[in-house]
């Protein structure tokens, strides 16, 4: 059964950047789009501060109803539903992903150190989403192209081949190829593992992680893909190559929960300066 490309709508502006990400990703999947808001932001947002029901249904109305005029006008033709959910963001994220292709959600922007600010909910929804989730912030695209066509940049995914997934390596395959964007798959170690262990040890690693991607290059034939296979840390690494990115791929254990993600993830989805997919596996 298709599955539409949900996004959260709360009318901050991370929001509206997350719905213009995925309104386009739909499009091109040839998906329906699901826009979702959670009654109670308000409250979340505020605090203790109580918001009446009749205040939190206006609320709703208004943002819906300039998002639904917005997505119109960005992607004509897109099949589009919207759902006001009388329940806590996270909850009504977490609900709307299980049900999903992939969830889209917003940050605050960039923060003094180039990182996101995703506050709880963002963590939360990330930590314990059963689908992929895609963190958008405002102006990672603000250079790409007109709406509906494909920008330019390449996927980037952050892969230990001891721990291939092939969700993780599915997920970047297919969204490459989808876009017709090359593919970088990095996988890092310890500088002090070649130290000790020697140029064979470098070699050793670098076969593994061809080994690990090559059914994969069979699978998606058409998809340009390089194997970076170097020493230092993995985040580093990927934030780096997420400078000149489409998307950067990483992965979330399904049995970690709360608020353990991994430190890669973490550190990722905190500075890297495009948009993030979290792609969850066993």
């Amino acid at each position: 059964m298709s599955r539409p490309v949900t996004v959260g709508v709360d009318g901050s502006e991370g929001s509206v950047a997350a719905v213009d990400w995925a309104a386009d990703e739909a499009a091109l999947r040839g998906e329906g789009l699901r826009l979702v808001y959670a009654t109670r932001w308000a409250e979340h947002q505020l605090g203790a501060m109580k918001v009446s029901h009749d205040d939190r249904a206006g609320a709703a109305e208004g943002v819906l109803a300039e998002t639904e005029r917005r997505v119109g006008s960005r992607q004509p033709g897109l099949a589009l539903t919207a759902d006001e959910v009388e329940d806590a963001p996270v909850s009504v994220l977490l609900a709307a992903a299980a049900e999903a292709e992939l969830l889209v959600v917003g940050s605050h922007g960039l923060g003094s150190v180039r990182g996101f600010l995703i506050g709880s909910v963002g963590q939360e929804v990330i930590a314990e989403a059963a689908r992929p989730v895609v963190l958008v912030r405002p102006g990672s695209e603000k250079d790409g192209p007109a709406p509906g066509r494909n920008a330019p940049g390449k996927v980037v995914l952050g892969l230990d081949v001891n721990e291939a997934k092939d969700e993780l390596l599915h997920f970047a395959f297919d969204f490459a190829g989808r876009h017709a964007v090359p593919l970088e798959i990095v996988h890092t170690w310890h500088d002090s593992f070649v130290h000790h262990a020697g140029a064979a040890a470098k070699q050793e690693r670098a076969a593994a992680l061809a080994d690990a991607v090559r059914p994969f290059r069979e699978r998606f034939p058409a998809t340009e893909v390089a194997e970076v296979s170097a020493p230092g840390r993995a985040a580093e690494h990927l934030i780096d190559a997420a400078s000149d990115a489409r998307l950067v791929v990483v992965g979330r254990r399904r049995a970690a929960r709360g608020a353990h993600i991994g430190s890669v993830t973490h550190a990722v989805i905190h500075h890297a300066p495009c948009p993030v997919a979290v792609v969850p596996h066993s």
